[in-house]
């Protein structure tokens, strides 16, 4: 029996953070450029993105480009920011009812592609079935930095109580603020680390880790990083007792 087949299809999660690892490695096994096993993996990006959306998840976040991937050399952040620009389809999100955001620092993307991606923004406003995130030129620590800074000047202007600082308060200064944190993260490639995304709000994501280099990572393994989800027993500080009877 397939993973999907074993999925209860009321506890899917609502958003699932996903950090896409394994495209150079993937393009070494097959002897081939870096470059190659990128393109590979925006394949495997639109694939997962139309799969998350049948199976019911409202959220996709997919970790495209670090704020320290620009310290990769100059040749293969070039390749990458051209193939982002030639991989925005908007008929893939239209056809498909998906809308589109991006979250991280776009003021250092190059104007034509911080372009496309504003246009794409605006097009796929409308769709309600799921909203596809990249985090693009992001980090947690840059976004973290950015919500406090915004909150010091708030308080230092006179228009925020330091008392009325709280976790919402952060929440809503995140670039994250229009949705849930997510409920699970999955990461590709067998490392096993959260590489500075989404910290904040990863507090209580169910984290899951698999060997599968990201080319290869098709519905089986989306469904079976679903499926394992599905067997923990999520708890948010409280007792197994307590969680049973609520």
């Amino acid at each position: 029996m397939s993973y999907k087949e074993q999925i209860d299809q009321s506890r899917v999660p609502t958003h699932v953070a996903i950090i896409m690892d394994g495209n150079g490695r993937w393009a070494k096994q097959h002897n081939q450029h870096r470059s190659y096993g990128h393109k590979a993996g925006v394949e495997t990006v639109r694939n997962i993105t139309k799969i998350a959306a049948e199976a019911g998840v409202k959220f996709l976040t997919l970790y495209t480009f670090s704020t320290e991937n620009w310290n990769r050399p100059a040749e293969e952040v070039t390749a990458l920011m051209t193939l982002l620009l030639e991989s925005i389809e908007e008929e893939i999100f239209m056809n498909n009812n998906i809308a589109f955001r991006v979250i991280g620092d776009m003021g250092r993307l190059p104007e034509a592609v911080r372009t496309r991606l504003e246009q794409c923004i605006q097009r796929t406003s409308a769709n309600t079935r799921m909203t596809m995130v990249i985090a693009l030129s992001y980090s947690s620590k840059w976004e973290i930095t950015q919500a406090v800074r915004q909150i010091a000047s708030e308080v230092k202007e006179g228009t925020l109580p330091v008392e009325s600082i709280d976790e919402a308060l952060v929440s809503r200064h995140l670039t994250t603020n229009f949705m849930p944190d997510p409920d699970l993260l999955i990461r590709t490639g067998g490392e096993l680390r959260l590489s500075n995304y989404l910290l904040w709000q990863c507090a209580y994501s169910e984290l899951y880790f698999c060997d599968t280099f990201w080319p290869d990572f098709n519905e089986e393994e989306f469904y079976k990083a679903i499926y394992e989800y599905q067997q923990r027993e999520r708890r948010f500080g409280k007792t197994s007792e307590q969680v049973l009877h609520e």
